[in-house]
């Protein structure tokens, strides 16, 4: 199941630079996560300092 990002996003970019097939872009006030591309690797969880990344 594809992450999904919450609204605790601060849109550092944190996410989007871990996320081996670039499944993560800039979005109104957050980042978001395309679920089709998303391989639920968990890269972008690991990275994000605030813990927005989840599994959906």
């Amino acid at each position: 199941m594809a992450y999904q990002i919450s609204d605790d996003c601060i849109a550092c970019g944190s996410c989007a630079e871990g996320c081996p097939v670039n499944a993560i872009s800039e979005g109104e006030g957050k980042y978001v996560i395309d679920a089709d591309t998303c391989i639920s690797c968990g890269a972008c969880a690991e990275a994000c300092p605030v813990g927005a990344p989840s599994e959906a």
